[in-house]
Parts: structure tokens; sequence; C-alpha cells
């Protein structure tokens, strides 16, 4: 009786055992999950070294207006950041020795006139009387010599007369173009000498950005660099520029080159004296960059997952690394411009697999 209890405890495991062997062949298999993933698609783009530099703004044209005579300042009329226009009285100089020059000059100019009528006179009569022959020839010469000497000291009233009149016009500073007051150099009262910088004027018709550059810099610098000026305190004011002046000396104390940037069409944020940051491409090259994430080794050679969008399945691809930057690496070959790389997650790929884009669903 026990024997055939445990006959039967036996046919019975086994049938379920059976059973659940059949159960799990017949069970449909698991489809294949998709690994989402990062990807990015080639395109060509230019890179190179940047280079950044701190600079000023100025006029492209700026210009130290001065008496060309000496004198005591009577009244300066502008201050620094007054906008000027061509023909604008700026300064006086006190004219008092210049009024009294100037009459001295029409008093010698008026008595020189009045010998010069006398002579002439004298001369007209004494040729009319040595035609007639009433007069010696030694007296018409005597005449003669007296008119002209009455002519030349005339000339030469006239002569001091007009620098009379210049030296007092000479005592009034005026603008010669339109501009904005950058400096002044000497206050009411005091005695300056000619050619001392009264009023600095920026004139109007373009601005510079001014940067102070290395000796390196200048003689790596391409032949014509397209600059991008931005203003220091806020980037996204910006405007390009192209380099309109080298200079041809070296600082004595920096050893660093002034060049002038001329800027194209500035916004009205760039304004005179603005501090503004320069940066420019040195050693650009256009050709394929890919983030340096997307880079993994195949048999000991860089290499590449390449997503195939028709099967949504990725196959690694061997590339010819021509540079690192820091986060990006130029491809010399193994690309195209549209192919579609892997960015995150490389290292877990294997070929053929299944892959899903963000957004794409699961």
């Amino acid at each position: 009786m026990m024997f055939r209890s445990s006959v039967l405890r036996l046919v019975i495991v086994l049938g379920l055992t059976v059973s659940l062997a059949a159960c799990k062949e017949e069970a449909p298999e698991t489809a294949v999950e998709a690994r989402p993933v990062r990807t990015v698609t080639v395109a060509k783009q230019s890179s190179g070294e940047t280079v950044s530099l701190a600079g000023t703004v100025e006029s492209k044209v700026q210009a130290d207006i001065a008496f060309r005579i000496s004198g005591r300042v009577s009244d300066r009329l502008v201050s620094v950041g007054d906008a000027v226009d061509a023909g604008q009285l700026l300064a006086r100089l006190d004219a008092t020795d210049e009024e009294n020059g100037l009459r001295a000059a029409e008093a010698s100019l008026a008595a020189a006139e009045a010998q010069l009528s006398e002579a002439r006179a004298t001369y007209d009569r004494q040729r009319h009387l040595y035609d007639r022959g009433f007069v010696s020839r030694a007296g018409y010469e005597r005449a003669e010599a007296a008119l002209t000497t009455a002519s030349a000291q005339a000339d030469a009233a006239r002569a001091q007369y007009g620098i009379a009149t210049r030296r007092l016009n000479d005592t009034a500073l005026y603008a010669d173009a339109p501009g904005v007051v950058t400096a002044t150099g000497a206050e009411v009262g005091e005695v300056i000498a000619p050619g001392r910088m009264i009023v600095q004027i920026a004139r109007d018709g373009g601005l510079d950005a001014v940067f102070d550059v290395p000796a390196a810099l200048i003689e790596t610098s391409p032949a014509d660099p397209e600059i991008t000026v931005a203003l220091s305190q806020s980037p996204t004011v910006n405007a390009r520029g192209r380099i309109r002046e080298v200079s041809p000396r070296a600082d004595a104390v920096t050893g660093t080159f002034r060049v002038r940037v001329g800027l194209i069409n500035p916004p009205a944020e760039l304004r005179l004296g603005s501090t503004v940051t320069g940066q420019a491409m040195f050693g650009e090259v256009t050709g394929i960059h890919i983030p340096a994430s997307a880079l993994t080794r195949s048999d000991g050679s860089p290499a590449v997952w390449v997503v195939d969008p028709a099967t949504m399945t990725v196959s690694l691809r061997p590339v010819e690394v021509a540079n690192f930057l820091p986060a990006s690496v130029a491809i010399s070959a193994g690309l195209e411009p549209g192919d579609i790389l892997v960015t995150a997650g490389v290292q877990a790929l294997r070929p053929g697999q299944v892959v899903r884009l963000p957004g794409n669903g699961a």
C-alpha cells in the first residue's frame, strides 16, 4: 500500500514537470528592448584658436585743439562730455595786447598809404614835366625811387596789419568739426604756450576698438581676421570689426603694439570709453567636429557608433582624428555630413543593437 502511494506521487510530479517544460517552450520570446541614447548629426563647422583681448572704444579721429599764440585763458566754454558743432566757440584768450597791436598796425598802414599817395602824385607830376622838358632826368628818377620806397612801405604795413588781424582772430578757439569733448587741458586764468592742448575732441564719423596686442599674436595673426567686439559688461551688445591700423612701434614698457579695429555699424551702447572684449579666430579651418564623448575605440583605433536611421541599429565605424580640442574632436576621415552619432552610453552598445532616440517613445 505504501509502495503504491509513493509511485503515484512520483508520477504526478513527473507530469507537472513535463507540463511546465512544455509551457515554457510554447511561451513567445520577449521582444528586444531598444536602448535609449543621445545622438548628434554630423555637420561641417569652423574651428581654430579663439583669442580674446580687452580694449576700449575711441573715436577714429581724435584731435587736440590748441591756440596758435600764447596768452592768458579768459574763457573756456565747454567741458568733458559736451557735444560740439563745427565752428562752435570753445575758448578765448585775453585779447587786450592783440587789439592794441591791431590798432597800431591800422595806424601804420594809414600812414604808409598816405605816403604812397603823396609819392605817386609827385611821381606823376615829375613825369609830366620831364616829358615836356621842364625837369631833369635826375629829378624824375628821384621821384620814381620815392614812389618805389613808399609802395614797399605800404606793402609792409598791409602785411603787419594782416598779422595783427590774424593774431586777434587767434584769441578765439573754434571747433573745426562736430564731435564730443573727451578732455580739457587748461583752466581759465592759466597762461598757455602756443600749441598746448585746450580741448580734445573725438570727431563724429566712426568708432575704433583699441587693443594692446602682444608681439606673438601680431606675428601669428591672419592677414585680415574678422573680429567680434562686445561690451564687457553686456556681451550681447557687439559689433563686427576689421583691423584698421597697427602701430609700427612697440610700447617701450609693455612691449605690446597698439591695434585699432574699425567697428562696423556699432550699436549705440558702444560709447566712447566703453571697456570691450575683442575676439578673433586664429588658424581657422572648416571640417567635421564631434563631441569628445562620442569617441570610443575599436581594435585599439578611434571609432564611433553610427545610427542607421532606417533600422535604428548601431554599427561601429573607425575614424581618423585630426586634432583633439578642449571639448570636441576634429575628424579628418571616416564621417560624412548627415551621419548620426551616439554621444552618450557608447560603452554599453554592441553592433546591431537597436536604439531609441529621446522623444521617440519606449
